[in-house]
């Protein structure tokens, strides 16, 4: 037998855990010194393992208790349940993780994040993810939906998609300089060359895609990210601009 002061010594848990652990009926001591101190055997120090594995596994006190009550306890079904849990609160903390990179993402495109914008992308996203499926699926060959996942997603943090969004905020900065300035037109070339790097030169892919981003309706239906009219004009605009140049060039 060990003293309370010795247990916590070699486990790390608190006087004040153990105590409370006797008070609940969850680990008892095996016995008491003359004084009234609380002393503990193997199978306490044992069954205190337990119940700290337990906890790192998210269990409740209620339910590690109910998990060590008896001999025949049903660990797998616990088990299942505790994984079930871990599963469903993981799809959770990755929805808010999207939800996260995408408010950051607004926020390097439009300089502030707009609650009322907020929720209205909230309520695209989640809410007609079935639709937008069915949209893409009608309005893309097998092929050309291999390149859909290619595409920039505002809720995502991969490097592209970053590059994407940073091309995009930039054209926004410089737009009061026209089309054919120096800045618009490096970032025009920079969008040529990522179209090919990501697309593999897929004109018509590239075309189709545009041809959707253009209309608010069809944008809205693939769940792309809105952008402004004005902003999709002047980059259509732009990159006719970058292109007569380089065919001039020729």
């Amino acid at each position: 037998m060990i003293s309370i002061k010795e247990v916590v010594k070699q486990t790390g848990v608190t006087v004040r855990t153990l105590r409370h652990y006797d008070h609940i009926g969850l680990l008892k001591p095996a016995g008491k010194t003359e004084g009234g101190h609380r002393l503990y055997g193997v199978n306490e120090i044992k069954r205190l393992q337990q119940i700290q594995f337990l906890k790192t596994l998210r269990f409740t006190l209620q339910e590690i208790q109910d998990m060590l009550a008896g001999e025949q306890q049903d660990w797998y079904s616990s088990l299942q349940n505790q994984l079930t849990f871990v599963l469903e609160e993981k799809a959770k903390l990755n929805q808010m993780a999207q939800l996260l990179r995408g408010l950051m993402n607004e926020y390097t495109l439009e300089g502030k994040n707009d609650l009322l914008h907020i929720q209205k992308l909230i309520k695209m996203y989640e809410g007609v993810k079935d639709e937008q499926k069915t949209f893409l699926h009608e309005s893309f060959n097998q092929n050309e939906r291999e390149l859909l996942d290619l595409l920039p997603n505002v809720n995502s943090g991969d490097p592209d998609t970053l590059e994407w969004i940073s091309l995009l905020a930039q054209i926004k900065r410089h737009m009061s300089k026209g089309i054919g300035a120096i800045e618009v037109q490096r970032i025009i070339r920079r969008m040529e060359e990522k179209e090919k790097e990501q697309f593999g030169g897929d004109e018509a892919f590239a075309e189709k895609v545009w041809e959707i981003r253009r209309s608010e309706e069809q944008s809205k239906q693939a769940g792309f990210y809105p952008i402004e009219p004005e902003v999709l004009t002047f980059i259509e605009d732009a990159t006719n601009y970058y292109l007569k140049q380089q065919k001039s060039l020729c």
